[in-house]
């Protein structure tokens, strides 16, 4: 089966020695991936060399066999590839339903479609739909990243990238971000590529968890199976 998302011998740096060295990584179609690791592991490097935020000094980025890395990052979006950045990203200047709107724009030609496709996303997400005149600054900050998430669904990705969903949150609200996540991933097939430090709960929600330290994979292995495992936990994982 040909991966839906492959960076293949992926080699980046911002000066210096690389943040990331000759990496790679396949997560397949319909999985959910948790990439876990210190602070300083690239994980984020790695999200945003993905998505073409920062380019490779080597390697190349793959979308279900195609070769992204010459692409832009509006081209990459096209293609079907999102992320949703860490800081919960939304317009403030806008409300919640302009925010939504904005996500649908070009992948839901036609308002009727845009409207059908925004009250799917309220059902997902019910907080935004009881804000949906707030303006984006008015808003928690678990509301922000829930608009950020449902924002990045209604562009109908094949694959989707998160950095830290869950940082400064509730457990509450990363319940129920984590949960949306996994029963769109089974519903749709979405893939996911998950960088997260809230290691249980990444876990609980993943089929695979990848582990990063200095920008290199120590592990690979089943949710399940990572999570069970007190060495690699304490060694890399911290709990």
């Amino acid at each position: 089966m040909t991966p839906a998302l492959a960076v293949d011998g992926l080699t980046v740096g911002y000066a210096g020695a690389p943040v990331l060295d000759d990496l790679r990584l396949e997560v397949a179609p319909g999985e959910v991936v948790a990439l876990l690791g210190a602070n300083g592991a690239g994980k984020t490097t790695l999200l945003r060399a993905a998505s073409g935020l920062t380019p490779p000094r080597a390697g190349r980025v793959l979308l279900d066999g195609a070769d992204l890395t010459a692409l832009s990052v509006e081209d990459r979006a096209r293609r079907g590839l999102a992320q949703v950045p860490e800081g919960r990203s939304v317009v403030t200047e806008l409300t919640v339903d302009e925010n939504l709107h904005l996500g649908a724009l070009w992948c839901h030609p036609g308002r009727a479609a845009r409207r059908a496709a925004v009250a799917r996303t309220y059902d997902l997400f019910e907080p935004l739909a009881r804000r949906r005149t707030s303006l984006g600054h008015q808003l928690s900050g678990g509301e922000r990243q829930m608009l950020a998430l449902g924002r990045a669904l209604l562009a109908r990705p094949r694959v989707l990238l998160l950095d830290e969903p869950s940082l400064g949150l509730a457990p509450r609200v990363v319940a129920q971000l984590m949960g949306v996540l996994r029963t769109t991933a089974r519903e749709t097939g979405l893939t996911v590529l998950l960088a997260e430090q809230n290691v249980t709960s990444a876990l609980s929600i993943a089929d695979r968890g990848v582990v990063l330290s200095l920008g290199a994979v120590v592990a690979d292995a089943p949710a399940a199976e990572l999570a069970g495992d007190p060495t690699l936990r304490h060694a890399y994982l911290g709990f």
